[in-house]
């Protein structure tokens, strides 16, 4: 029987953007406490992001002392073709049956038992996984602890050896759904993540002058880098993430774009 009065423990755990080297301390720390991984099962295709999370287990955990669970991720439909409102009323509805999902697992779980989600870069960056928990405790006592990771932008900025503003200036990090229609010379860098179309193609005729600092696969061993100025290097940059996706099955990429400094 579920345990309707006992907090049920969970562990949001930022494990980096892909290096097995990201893992900070406190994370290894947290991933000791859990007993049961919830992993987001998004089909072959990304089965990679499922096995890289199963390594880092058996690298610094016991063995035997956990196990993951896999579950099919529902299906969110195509966000390309939604405007601003349907894009928000879709993300929510794939919140809410997340939560049902994982509900309905953490439930079934014995008293006690300790659950783990390992989030991709940090948690507090695009990742849907505080949300969906939040909604879990609106129907069962939760007692979460969150812990932070390095980003992807964190990382693209290592990889390429920069600083992301200048000196008094801004970081603007927003999507390729935004990037356009928000662009302008006093956000300062804007760093743009969740962009398959690579909106960036759109800022080439009216400001040529923009600087990219691109990489898809950040921080893991196919980690892939570009950069130049957007109106030399995008046409590549198109190119070879498409070669990319068509390699692996899937691609997760981020940059920066930045105007020369006076």
């Amino acid at each position: 029987m579920t345990d309707t009065t006992t907090p049920r423990e969970v562990r949001v755990i930022g494990i980096g953007a892909g290096s097995p080297r990201h893992l900070t301390l406190e994370a290894i720390d947290a991933m000791r406490e859990v007993d049961v991984f919830l992993v987001a099962d998004k089909g072959d295709e990304k089965r990679e992001l499922v096995e890289v999370r199963e390594a880092l287990c058996r690298t610094h955990l016991a063995e035997g002392s956990y196990r993951f669970v896999a579950l099919p991720d529902p299906r969110r439909g195509p966000d390309a073709e939604r405007d601003a409102h349907q894009y928000t009323d879709g993300v929510l509805d794939w919140h809410d049956a997340r939560a049902h999902a994982w509900g309905e697992v953490i439930d079934a779980l014995e008293p006690g038992i300790v659950v783990g989600f390992l989030v991709w870069g940090d948690p507090a960056f695009y990742d849907s996984t505080i949300r969906v928990v939040d909604r879990l405790a609106r129907h069962r006592p939760v007692n979460s602890l969150v812990i932070p990771g390095i980003s992807a932008f964190q990382t693209l900025a290592a990889a390429h050896g920069i600083v992301l503003h200048e000196i008094g200036q801004p970081v603007h990090v927003t999507t390729g759904r935004r990037l356009v229609s928000e662009w302008s010379p006093g956000l300062g860098t804007v760093v743009v993540m969740l962009d398959g179309h690579l909106a960036c193609r759109h800022l080439v005729e009216t400001h040529p002058a923009l600087v990219i600092h691109w990489g898809a696969y950040v921080g893991m061993p196919q980690q892939t880098l570009r950069a130049g100025r957007l109106v030399d290097v995008i046409d590549e940059i198109v190119d070879v993430r498409a070669r990319l996706k068509q390699e692996h099955g899937w691609v997760m990429d981020v940059y920066a774009l930045s105007l020369p400094a006076s």
